[in-house]
């Protein structure tokens, strides 16, 4: 797709390049000389085809990755540190503080969250704003955490003082698909349980971070968080090899993950916090209403171009309908509109992956050398930056694009007569998050429910799949996911019940007492916050 400059909106034409020159490491902006990496944008602004340069990252090494990582072990200090023994009021405070000053980077990072990774503008809106309630509901819930927690408990003559403790030093990773939302997800209920933490952006939607590092620096106490640039075998693997990271927090392929856990010398120590692939499918009963199965279909497929872990990756569809599911659903498939993100009515967008067209056309390749076809008309149409979803009929299980989970424009369409067959897939598949069910028959209904919620961890009926609402669990069976996320959930991912406990007697009563009295405890504390 091709704009020249002077037809993009003033509002959202990069005027200045980013240059990021600074790190963020025990509470200093440090200033880097060193290489850099250029960010380019697959969007261009020339009137023949060229990706467009908006900036550069510092290309940081082992040394500064330890440096990061010293910053954080030392902030958390065996436990003694400012942040983990902070009263839960003034962390309060400190996460208030960042997400005012936040809010007012809005338009920056929201023309960011375009340029850098394609996403639209209505989308890139509701990604900044979605991640600040995110924010304030985490706050929100961790205030009512410590209402909880505020209060003694008595069994077998034994008081216990319960609440939830940090786990030490994290590493965050987060998603190019959402760098924003599903990196907030990570990074701030590991911070405001009391963790200290060490933060790479991934390789895309890397610069939409710049704006905020200031208010990540005055915000937390010196080494609270850091923020690194660089690749992630250079700085991710010296810092998981050294043995002192407690959690590994990653939304991202599993073969990143499981590479980085292997570096880590002590993996019984070590805790995890996945997001990881998924293959979710939608299945289409024969009594289903079609207009909104296929309304939710188109969603769950193309939205963002497919690239959510979320995103119906293959659809099921009972041979009783398919053909008009097919006929019905490609004409919709091509009349969305492509163009770049700013543009009014755009539902696809330029792919953030240079390589990802390529990768597409290969499935395709495969499929169509093995019996399926393309049904709609732009099915497969290639630019430089973009491929146009192709849907694939009938898709079988020798297709790699069965096999794959895509993470692209592509739409592979499997008929089948009995529901065994889609049953049996998600069985034997390696994932297990979501899945899409569209009928109405609860005599049919009934019994699939109990079995798919066996299968995968959230059942949308007549309905794509995805994450939010933020306060729902949002997990995952096998190789989709480790911990739960969600405001309510991610808190205690990030930490651990922790106790004061003391046998009922006069000496240890009057000892509780005026350890209550003095306030002396930053645990031990009935206080809380309204």
């Amino acid at each position: 797709m091709t704009t020249p400059f002077q037809d993009i909106p003033a509002e959202f034409q990069i005027k200045t390049l980013v240059r990021q020159e600074t790190y963020l490491v025990s509470g200093e902006l440090k200033h880097w000389e060193g290489d850099v990496s250029e960010v380019y944008s697959t969007i261009s602004s020339t009137a023949t085809y060229q990706p467009t340069l908006l900036g550069s990252i510092p290309d940081l090494g082992e040394k500064e990755a330890m440096e990061a990582l010293d910053s954080a072990v030392k902030a958390y200090n065996k436990g003694q540190g400012l942040w983990p023994t902070m009263k839960v009021v003034d962390r309060v405070a400190c996460m208030e503080k960042f997400v005012e000053q936040m809010k007012t980077k809005r338009e920056e990072v929201v023309k960011l969250l375009m340029w850098e990774i394609g996403k639209n503008l209505p989308d890139s809106q509701k990604e900044f704003d979605r991640t600040v309630e995110y924010v304030e509901d985490t706050i929100e819930d961790y205030k009512q955490l410590d209402r909880n927690a505020a209060k003694f408990q008595k069994h077998d003559g034994v008081y216990a003082h319960i609440r939830r403790g940090p786990l030490g030093v994290v590493l965050c990773l987060g998603p190019y698909n959402y760098p924003l939302n599903e990196t907030f997800a990570l990074l701030i209920p590991a911070l405001i349980m009391g963790n200290t933490v060490i933060f790479k952006p991934a390789k895309h939607g890397v610069l939409l971070l710049s704006p905020l590092l200031e208010a990540f620096q005055n915000s937390f106490p010196k080494g609270a968080v850091n923020i690194i640039y660089g690749r992630g075998r250079v700085v991710a693997t010296p810092i998981m090899q050294s043995g002192k990271v407690d959690v590994l927090a990653l939304i991202g392929n599993s073969k990143s993950a499981n590479a980085l856990q292997n570096q880590h010398p002590k993996k019984n120590r070590l805790r995890l916090v996945l997001g990881l692939e998924a293959k979710n499918p939608g299945i289409v009963l024969k009594d289903a209403d079609l207009d909104l199965a296929i309304d939710e279909c188109i969603a769950g497929t193309t939205s963002f171009n497919g690239q959510r872990c979320t995103a119906l990756k293959v659809l099921y569809v009972h041979t009783d309908i398919v053909d008009e599911f097919n006929k019905r659903f490609s004409e919709r498939v091509d009349a969305l509109k492509f163009g770049n993100p700013w543009e009014a009515g755009v539902k696809l967008t330029p792919l953030p992956e240079p390589n990802k067209p390529a990768y597409i056309q290969e499935l395709i390749d495969d499929a169509l050398e093995k019996g399926a076809k393309i049904l709609n008309k732009k099915g497969g149409e290639t630019t430089e930056n973009y491929i146009f979803p192709a849907v694939l009929f009938p898709v079988t299980k020798d297709m790699r694009v069965f096999q794959e989970e895509q993470f692209g424009p592509v739409i592979p369409v499997v008929p089948f007569t009995d529901i065994e067959e889609p049953l049996d897939d998600m069985a034997e598949s390696n994932y297990g998050q979501q899945v899409s069910l569209f009928g109405k028959d609860i005599k049919t209904l009934a019994p699939l429910i109990d079995t798919l919620v066996n299968l995968v961890c959230r059942v949308n009926l007549n309905s794509s799949c995805q994450r939010g609402p933020d306060v729902y669990p949002f997990t995952g069976r096998k190789d989709s996911a480790v911990g739960t996320l969600s405001v309510h959930d991610a808190l205690r991912s990030f930490s651990i019940r922790t106790f004061v406990a003391s046998k009922d007697n006069g000496y240890n009563n009057a000892i509780l007492n005026k350890l209550l009295d003095s306030k002396a405890s930053n645990f031990v504390s009935t206080d809380y916050i309204l």
